[in-house]
């Protein structure tokens, strides 16, 4: 048999089962086609739904931080002098009470409406400040225990840093110490070591502990040379003695 027969043969079978084979999925694609339709529907809907579901949670976080953003300068309004009037084009508060109700409301509004955005666990942390401002030690407390277990440790951080403050205004300082410990063995970026220490130095002060004191406030020293921190280490030490 000739080359170029044997070649015609060999094209001849692969077109045959090439139209075969494309014969058979059509075949199968006849069979299936309501499945076929119903699968590529429900992945439209599905990537729809997805879209859907970013789209949402986008714009709750630019509510919520709109609205954090808000609450937080109602923190940051100054208290008017006492028998001074209002000013309409000047926002202020009688006290620093009534301007931490005002806030602690904006801030509870925002966790209950918006739960799932970045803002919600900032603004829980503010809750637990303003609680606090309050005299609802529980409250702040409760609060604080919350954002300091979560998984961002700047904010983490922030919220030890603030529930060791109200254990320490609470007399419990043992609880205080043991948060100042954890910030100073883990410093973040918005709570550094330094700034644990000296607070750490004070509780010990206020515990009436003055050796542990005398010690942090050494070591501040000798880490942080010629800084407003050595300084204000030496000055606390001047008292100690």
């Amino acid at each position: 048999m000739r080359a170029e027969t044997r070649h015609q043969l060999k094209q001849d079978r692969f077109s045959r089962a090439t139209i075969e084979a494309a014969e058979a999925t059509v075949h199968w694609t006849v069979e299936h086609k309501t499945k076929l339709i119903i699968g590529s529907v429900v992945v439209i809907v599905l990537a729809a739904a997805v879209l859907g579901v970013l789209y949402y949670l986008n714009q709750q976080d630019q509510e919520a931080s709109a609205k954090l953003s808000q609450a937080v300068r109602t923190l940051d309004t100054p208290i008017r002098p006492e028998g001074s009037p209002a000013q309409p084009d000047l926002p202020s508060f009688t006290s620093s009470k009534e301007r931490a109700t005002q806030a602690h409301k904006q801030f509870e509004e925002i966790v209950a409406h918006y739960p799932h955005t970045h803002s919600a666990a900032f603004a829980r942390y503010f809750l637990g400040l303003t609680s606090s401002q309050l005299g609802d030690t529980a409250a702040a407390e409760r609060e604080l225990k919350q954002v300091a277990a979560s998984r961002n440790a700047d904010l983490a951080a922030l919220a030890k840093f603030a529930l060791a403050s109200v254990y320490r205004n609470s007399k419990r300082n043992k609880e205080a110490i043991d948060l100042y410990n954890q910030l100073i063995s883990k410093p973040t970026r918005t709570v550094a070591k330094v700034t644990a220490q000296l607070e750490l130095a004070a509780t010990y002060q206020a515990a009436q502990l003055p050796l542990e004191a005398k010690r942090v406030y050494e070591q501040v020293q000798k880490e942080n040379p010629a800084t407003e921190a050595a300084q204000m280490a030496s000055a606390k030490l001047q008292e100690i003695k």
